[in-house]
């Protein structure tokens, strides 16, 4: 006879039908942790942008053309909202994780519309996005109400 767990808790408190996932609880730590990192490029790309219009330049014409200023106003509010989602991921909420996925998401849209004016650091952040992306969705469990500590 297969026993029945539904409903049933661990010592820890946790459910048992499910087991704890350290490696699912490790990759959306991680996630978190490159997104206050992200956030935080995003943040000195704002902050170069908005000081110095002259360090940019776009090098060929491009279809999403904007003022560096502009630029910079949306890199910023980008990177606050990428630092508040990366810190809001390690409460382990279902909630944050979809945030993360959301904003990264936003993220690689914006560095790829970014990419005449810094090709390599859009490239870079995008990659950072995807790797993002790839680490809170790459496992089904999520961290569980009280978190991985």
């Amino acid at each position: 006879m297969a026993s029945n767990s539904v409903g049933r808790t661990t010592d820890s408190g946790r459910p048992a039908d499910r087991e704890y996932s350290i490696a699912a609880a490790g990759t959306i730590l991680i996630a978190g942790v490159i997104m206050i990192v992200a956030g935080a490029f995003h943040i000195l790309q704002a902050l170069v942008a908005l000081f110095n219009d002259t360090f940019y330049v776009a090098g060929e014409e491009y279809i999403y053309q904007f003022d560096v200023t502009s630029w910079g106003w949306i890199h910023l509010l980008g990177g606050v909202l990428l630092v508040f989602g990366g810190a809001a991921l390690f409460r382990g909420a279902v909630w944050a994780r979809i945030l993360a996925v959301v904003l990264a998401s936003l993220s690689a849209v914006l560095n790829f519309m970014w990419l005449p004016y810094y090709p390599l650091w859009g490239a870079i952040i995008i990659v950072l996005d995807v790797v993002i992306i790839w680490a809170v969705l790459a496992h089904p469990r999520d961290l569980r109400a009280r978190g991985p500590f």
